[in-house]
C-alpha cells in the first residue's frame, strides 16, 4: 500500500507525527512476530528423506495441488507429445529410477507418499524441465530432442524427482508467505513506498538464493538416482552443455539474480558430488 508523506509539518503536529511513527512500528514488530511464529511452526518430517523441514502443506497436499495444476501445466506447452515411443522412453527411466529410489525408502522401513507421472510435452521451443508438488515431473520436446543419451534423460528426470521428494514446492511456499509477511511489515513500519519496494525486492532475492540452493539440493538427487540405476552421473555434465548452449553461453545476467546457478557452476558442483558420493570409485558398467 502507498502511503502519501506529508510536508510542511508544524510545530504542533509533529508530535503527533512521531506518535503515529511509534504506532506503525508497533503494528510493524507484531506483524513480525505472527510471521514468524507462523513460519516456524511450519516444521515437519520429510518422509523421504527424513530431513525436519518448514513446509506450508501436508505430501497429501503437495500430491492434490501437483494433480490440479497439471492440465493446465500441459495446455500452456502444447499439450502431450504425439510421440507415443518418446514418451515410453520418459516412463521407462523415470520407473527405474523410482524403483531404485523406493527400495531404498523401504529398506528404511519408510513409504514413498509422492504420485510420480512424467509427462514429454510439445513444446519444440523452451529448453526446459520441470516438477509440480506432488510428483508431475515434465520435460519439453525442446530439451529432450537436444538429449543425446539415455544418460543424459535419466540426470534430468533423477534432477527433477530430486525436486518432488526434497519437497523444494512446499519449502517455497512457506518461504514465500515468510517474505509476504515481512514485507508488509517493513512497508506498515516504515510508512511509506519507497520502504515497501525495497524489502519487496530484498525478500525477492532471498528467495532467489534459495532457489539456486533447491537446484543444487536436485543436482545431487540426480547424481544419485541415476547411478543407483545404473546410468553414468557424469552424463549430468553433458546435460549442462546443452543448458548452457541453449542459453547462448549463459548470458549476461549476474548469476545473484538468478534462481538458477550458472551450468559452468553446476558442472563443478556435479563433480563435486560424484566424488563425494562414490569416494570409493563409481560402479562398473554404467551405462551413458
Amino acid at each position: 500500500m502507498a502511503f502519501r508523506r506529508r510536508r510542511g509539518y508544524s510545530g504542533s503536529r509533529r508530535g503527533g507525527g512521531l506518535g503515529g511513527l511509534k504506532l506503525r512500528l508497533i503494528i510493524g514488530l507484531a506483524m513480525v512476530a505472527f510471521t514468524m511464529i507462523s513460519y516456524l511452526a511450519k516444521s515437519s518430517v520429510n518422509p523421504v528423506t527424513g530431513e525436519s523441514q518448514r513446509v506450508g502443506m501436508s505430501a497429501e497436499s503437495e500430491v492434490a495441488l501437483g494433480l490440479q495444476a497439471i492440465p493446465e501445466m500441459v495446455a500452456q506447452h502444447g499439450g502431450l507429445d504425439p510421440d507415443d515411443k518418446s514418451q515410453q522412453l520418459v516412463d521407462s527411466i523415470g520407473q527405474e529410477l523410482l524403483d531404485q529410489l523406493n527400495t531404498r525408502i523401504r529398506k528404511q522401513g519408510g513409504t514413498n507418499p509422492y504420485r510420480f507421472e512424467f509427462h514429454l510435452l510439445a513444446d519444440s521451443q523452451t529448453v526446459n524441465a520441470f516438477a509440480l508438488p506432488g510428483g508431475q515431473v515434465c520435460i519439453t520436446q525442446a530439451l529432450y530432442g537436444r538429449l543425446k543419451t539415455k544418460g543424459q534423460l535419466a540426470g534430468v528426470i533423477g534432477h527433477e524427482i530430486g525436486h518432488v521428494i526434497a519437497r523444494h514446492g512446499a519449502q517455497r511456499l512457506a518461504k514465500q508467505k515468510l517474505t509476504q509477511g515481512l514485507v508488509g511489515a517493513v512497508g506498515v513500519a516504515g510508512g511509506g513506498y519507497d520502504s515497501a519496494r525495497l524489502a519487496q525486492a530484498v525478500g525477492q532475492m532471498i528467495n532467489m538464493k534459495y532457489g539456486r540452493g533447491d537446484e543444487l539440493e536436485s543436482d545431487k538427487w540426480g547424481v544419485r538416482l541415476m547411478t543407483w540405476a545404473g546410468y553414468d552421473p557424469r552424463s549430468m555434465i553433458g546435460v549442462m552443455d546443452i543448458l548452457e548452449e541453449a542459453s547462448g553461453g549463459g548470458g549476461s545476467q549476474p548469476e545473484m539474480m538468478s534462481t538458477h546457478p550458472k551450468p559452468a557452476n553446476r558442472r563443478a558442483y556435479i563433480e563435486e558430488v560424484i566424488e563425494s558420493e562414490f569416494a570409493n570409485g563409481l560402479p562398473p558398467n554404467l551405462q551413458k
